[in-house]
Order: structure tokens, then C-alpha cells, then sequence
């Protein structure tokens, strides 16, 4: 049963944090495996704004498909806006400019852009609705808004895990702690409504990890981050869990990595809406 979330929350942290675990994951997000949903609606000379831009391989990979026209990432990480901003000169791609920015601040003018995409932020915002009012504000009429959010409660795997449902009951216990919404993919069309999006177009995608390299990368990255990413940090801050157990998690996260049986799949909410 989904329990009502105040739109006020005691926090408004990220999870996830930045550590190298983190990012080797996030870097492999392109527009053809987390957003191609919104592939069709890129036309070239739009103006774009990727929210939560991170390292930056979508937010490329948006430029690339929109030249002439132009690409702003924003980051609340002046760490990862600088690593973005590298990438995107050594891939040559011109168009594109990363700034440390704030979801509920945008630091634009009213009407300044044709799309506003936001990948795997919604569900980290304590405010959402307020996230995606900001947004419309930036957007110029009939402009469209793309988020896409994963739902965890959605989340299987297989073989069964004792050590794998701990994680997931951790992942929802820090998540709300820091004052996100674990589940934020089922929620996208009520919230995009409430922001005052129209023309609603609503869907969902997956992300499955079966083969041995698929495994290895995502089993491996989890196993890191259950004991040194900030998402562990805040697991033992927040008092739900302690390193003994966090490295139990790990461990689960490398037995099922190294089982030939392995499978993972994660479901995604998607929204389109126009401002």
C-alpha cells in the first residue's frame, strides 16, 4: 500500500553521492538505453536543459542529436560538472555547456527552452511537484518536459537473495530518509498534472542485467556502493543498518554476480508532458 509523502521532507539529500562506483554506472546512460522514450521528439536546433546532468553521457548524447541547437546539463556537484565538461571536449562535441545548478532554482529566464529531460532525479527531490513547476517556468509554451524514474518497488531478481532483500529494504529506508521517494516512477503522472503539464504522455521501460559481463558490472558496482559509496555513509547515519551488515549486502551483491543464474531487471515510469 503506497503511504501519502509530505511534499515538505525533514531532508533533501542525494543517495547516491558521487563515488567512482556510482559514476562508472551512471556514465554508461545514454539516449538509447534511458531515454528513448524522448528520441522521437528531438528535432535539430532545439534548445535543451538536462536536470541532474551527472557525467554527462546523456546530456552528449542529447547535443549530438539536436545540432545546431544547444545543450545545458545542470549539476548540484561542481565535481561531476567539471568531469562532464571534460568528456564533452574530448568527444568533440561542441554544443554542449555543464553549470552547478539547483532543480528548484533554475537560473534562467521564463521560456527559454524547447525540452527540460530529467533522468533519475524526480525520485531523489523532496518537492518534486516544485522541481517540475521550476522546470515548466523555463520552458517555452507548448515546450516539453521528459523525466524518466526508476520504481523500486518494482525491482526483482533472481536467483532469490536473503542478503538482496536486505538491500532493498535499506535502499527504501535511506531513500526516505534523505527525503526521496523509492518509488517515484509510478507517481510521475500525478506529479507532472499537479505541476500543470498537459497532453500527458505516460509509459515505462526496463533496465534487465542477465549476461556475465552485465553482472559483473552491476553486481560489482552495488557491492562497492553498499560499503563506500554515501548511500552507505547514510545507511549507518541514519542508524538502519552497520558495516557488518553492509558488508554482508556486498557480499550478496558478489555471490549473485558470480551466479550463471543471475538476472536483474528495474522498472522505469516515463513522462512526456507539454507546458
Amino acid at each position: 500500500m503506497d503511504i501519502e509523502r509530505p511534499e515538505v521532507a525533514p531532508r533533501d539529500a542525494y543517495t547516491h553521492g558521487h563515488h567512482e562506483s556510482v559514476l562508472r554506472i551512471h556514465s554508461w546512460r545514454t539516449v538509447d538505453n534511458s531515454a528513448a522514450y524522448l528520441a522521437p521528439h528531438l528535432r535539430e536546433g532545439a534548445r535543451v536543459l538536462d536536470v541532474g546532468s551527472g557525467p554527462g553521457t546523456i546530456t552528449i548524447d542529447l547535443a549530438r542529436r539536436v545540432r545546431p541547437g544547444s545543450v545545458i546539463g545542470i549539476d548540484a556537484s561542481s565535481e561531476v560538472v567539471d568531469r562532464a565538461t571534460g568528456l564533452a571536449r574530448s568527444e568533440g562535441v561542441s554544443n554542449v555547456d555543464f553549470h552547478v545548478g539547483d532543480a528548484y532554482a533554475l537560473d534562467f529566464d521564463d521560456d527559454t527552452f524547447d525540452i527540460v529531460h530529467a533522468h533519475q532525479v524526480l525520485q531523489h527531490l523532496a518537492r518534486p511537484v516544485d522541481a517540475m513547476r521550476e522546470w515548466r517556468r523555463v520552458l517555452k509554451p507548448g515546450g516539453l518536459v521528459a523525466a524518466r524514474d526508476v520504481d523500486y518497488g518494482g525491482v526483482i531478481w533472481s536467483p532469490a537473495s536473503v542478503g538482496l532483500s536486505r538491500w532493498l529494504e535499506l535502499y527504501h529506508d535511506v531513500h526516505e530518509w534523505n527525503g526521496g521517494d523509492a518509488h517515484a516512477g509510478r507517481h510521475l503522472k500525478q506529479w507532472a498534472r499537479e505541476a500543470g503539464f498537459h497532453d500527458l504522455a505516460v509509459g515505462g521501460s526496463t533496465w534487465v542485467f542477465s549476461s556475465a559481463l552485465e553482472r559483473e558490472w552491476w553486481g560489482g558496482s552495488w557491492a562497492e556502493r553498499a560499503t563506500e559509496s554515501r548511500f552507505a555513509a547514510h545507511a549507518i547515519e541514519s542508524g538502519h543498518s552497520n558495516p557488518d551488515e553492509l558488508q554482508r549486502v556486498a557480499a550478496a551483491w558478489r555471490d549473485w554476480a558470480a551466479d550463471d543464474n543471475g538476472w536483474f531487471l528495474m522498472p522505469h515510469g516515463e513522462i512526456l508532458g507539454r507546458a
